[in-house]
């Protein structure tokens, strides 16, 4: 019989049980990876300590129906200009006819994608709510990378985060966004800190130098910036300052050593490149600003707000009323203060002990926590404004007469996000020194240890729940849809006007309405010559402006100088008059 020729056995295809288990291993390393459980529980947290901002966001909105509804606006116009008509951004639909109108106040131009989606007032009110908590996460998650690349362990990161993104002083700023937006200025000095090899533990590390994360600091200082110089531009001088003084040791180290320091010729690069873009996207928005200010010379203010804003020091120790622990506690104390919205600095207690503790107890190096300490100490004393020495000047007042747009900050206690930022620092420090003492303890010990570590984040999380409230905000004329553009409300003046702009968000016809930190020419001559609409002189004002239709809401004119209006008569004006659901609309 002949012999069966020897074959060579085939490896037998992996099977579907043995390729799935590599995979759900890599899907389960992901999940439980440090960085996703630091971005998801700044979004937990986030929901959870600005409840109940998500139960009704489309008809509520926090803090109150002022200025959040004019950021509202401020994010919707952005998206709707940056995808209609990009060249005429600045030109918004309100303060009709006036130009640059969308930066007389804040833009949050760096939230404007998120107006790419939806459309008309809910959409806008929706949008506003998710951006809310949504900053509260970045602010977290910023604190925590920072506190992190710093050397700080994950719990003292953690109430580093929680201390710094739900401080109580912040609860007093719920209705404004752009105060509460900070968190791509601790995001871009993480990725900054990363992208240098730079820590509080070790110093510089040439070798762990990472080009990609100084640009993509670089980045998001840009886009923080974008969100408005109220916060940006004490952020962009403290920018310019650290560049100052890492440039200044630098030389110092070539000079005293007489030899070139390490420095990587791609991170020279990586800074020139994002700097460059840094540089291009601040000074094309204070070129706008600038413009504003040239063609509306009475906004202006000089720096008898600074002073009127001045915060004493016990705002420093003083909660807002918003506040869920201090809010009561601290009545007494805000009946002190001139403009509590403004002056009640409370950054925390916890955080304060905390900080005190990790200046004398850290795993920071001692001259690291010393200048922390000092940057903490100084901010806080230019926070006081003209408060600091009868006159804050030196302090405050002198950056106001001296650096650039210094003077246009009227409230000095916003610096709070520095000192507060500074304490945190510090408090991460003790508790990551705590930790690793812990970790050397017998087992029993160090379960205790470790379970007393875990109060003052629970005490944090005490002082970060807040009070805020969530009116409902409130709905336009069915009217104003049958109304041609350009359009203008009665009454005008205060804050009704903020109503208008949101409710214009509804197709975004030019209207002459409008609120800010000021009053365009224009928009006063309207107000003085529609007092006495309608009658052949206003009529005649309003053709003059392009004005077609003037839309007349009566439940809000009693009180105004509008008052009686609708019962004034129209025979031989050459207009029309119609009543849409309580609203009278005048078409001209």
């Amino acid at each position: 019989m002949e012999a069966a020729a020897p074959t060579i056995d085939e490896p037998e295809a992996p099977s579907e049980d043995a390729e799935a288990g590599p995979r759900r291993a890599r899907v389960w390393r992901v999940l439980t990876h440090e960085w996703t459980l630091a971005v998801l529980g700044g979004l937990l947290l986030a929901v959870v300590l600005t409840w109940p901002t998500l139960r009704h966001p489309a008809s509520t909105i926090p803090g109150d129906i002022g200025d959040p509804t004019l950021q509202a606006w401020q994010v919707a116009w952005g998206g709707h200009a940056l995808l209609t008509d990009p060249f005429g951004l600045w030109d918004s639909n309100t303060f009709y006819p006036e130009t640059y109108t969308y930066v007389y106040s804040d833009t949050l131009l760096g939230y404007a994608p998120f107006g790419f989606f939806g459309h008309g007032v809910e959409a806008a009110i929706v949008r506003y709510n998710i951006l809310y908590v949504l900053l509260y996460a970045l602010a977290f998650i910023g604190a925590y990378a920072l506190v992190r690349q710093l050397g700080a362990g994950r719990l003292g990161a953690v109430v580093a985060g929680l201390a710094w993104a739900f401080s109580p002083w912040r609860l007093a700023h719920g209705g404004h966004m752009n105060i509460l937006s900070i968190g791509g200025i601790a995001l871009s000095l993480a990725m900054l800190a990363r992208g240098h090899g730079w820590s509080l533990t070790k110093g510089y590390q040439p070798e762990k130098v990472k080009p990609g994360w100084a640009v993509a600091g670089w980045l998001v200082a840009a886009w923080q910036i974008s969100l408005g110089f109220g916060i940006g531009l004490p952020f962009a001088y403290f920018l310019i300052g650290t560049c100052v003084v890492a440039a200044a040791t630098y030389g110092w180290s070539w000079w005293r050593k007489k030899a070139r320091p390490p420095f990587s010729r791609r991170l020279l690069i990586a800074n020139l490149a994002g700097g460059g873009v840094f540089a291009v996207v601040t000074a094309s928005l204070a070129w706008v600003y600038l413009k504003v200010v040239e063609l509306n010379p009475q906004g202006v203010r000089g720096l008898e707000w600074t002073i009127m804003f001045s915060p004493p020091l016990e705002g420093y120790f003083t909660a807002p009323s918003e506040s869920w622990f201090w809010g009561e506690r601290h009545a007494a104390a805000r009946e002190q203060l001139t403009w509590p919205p403004e002056m009640a600095l409370l950054p925390g207690i916890t955080l304060i002990v905390l900080a005190t503790a990790g200046l004398f107890f850290s795993n920071f190096r001692a001259r690291h926590r010393v200048l922390l300490a000092v940057g903490a100490l100084g901010t806080a004393l230019l926070g006081l404004g003209a408060t600091l020495g009868g006159d804050g000047d030196p302090g405050y007042i002198t950056l106001s007469k001296h650096l650039p747009g210094w003077d246009a900050l009227r409230t000095p206690g916003r610096l709070m996000i520095w000192v507060s930022l500074l304490l945190a620092i510090l408090a991460a420090g003790a508790i990551t020194e705590a930790a690793r003492n812990a970790d050397l303890l017998r087992p029993r010990a160090r379960v205790v240890t470790r379970a007393v570590l875990v109060i003052p984040l629970l005490l944090v999380f005490g002082e970060s729940i807040n009070k805020t409230g969530h009116p409902p905000v409130p709905q336009p004329p069915a009217a104003m849809a049958a109304a041609r553009e350009p359009l203008l409300v009665l009454p005008s003046g205060g804050l009704i006007d903020l109503h208008y702009m949101l409710w214009s968000t509804d197709g975004f016809p030019r209207i002459a309405n409008g609120l800010a930190g000021f009053e365009p020419t224009s928009q006063g001559q309207t107000k003085a010559v529609t007092v006495t609409f309608p009658d052949q002189t206003s009529i005649a004002y309003l053709r003059g402006i392009g004005v077609k239709d003037v839309l007349v809401l009566p439940e809000h004119l009693p009180g105004t100088p509008w008052d009686g209006l609708t019962s004034r008569p129209i025979d031989g004006l050459g207009i029309t008059r119609e009543d849409i659901d309580g609203a009278v609309l005048y078409r001209l």
